[in-house]
């Protein structure tokens, strides 16, 4: 029996794309990382490049791969700029990826 997210009107196939994203944006190690240190709190750059021994501009792109994915997000304080897990989307990601993988 068809799951409702195979259904081609459904919500979770619309989102598929969305879906999609955010897996590529995921498959990478120190983005997981870096997900992993959000999840303690928020941080700028410099707290995240240097525990995970990177770069400061290659943390900065792994940073936007997960924005531009909608996992992560940013504030500005000043020059400083903050980030944090969007846990909203995080949440949505993890029920639709639920929805299609459950059998």
């Amino acid at each position: 029996m068809k799951s409702s997210c195979c259904k081609s009107q459904s919500k979770e196939m619309k989102n598929i794309g969305q879906i999609g994203d955010s897996i590529r944006a995921l498959d990478e190690p120190n983005r997981l990382k870096i997900l992993c240190l959000l999840k303690q709190g928020e941080r700028c750059v410099c707290d995240i490049h240097e525990p995970l021994n990177l770069a400061q501009n290659l943390a900065s792109h792994h940073l936007k791969v997960l924005r531009d994915a909608g996992l992560i997000d940013f504030r500005k304080e000043g020059t400083k700029v903050v980030y944090f897990r969007n846990e909203e989307n995080i949440t949505k990601f993890q029920k639709l990826l639920k929805e299609i993988l459950s059998i």
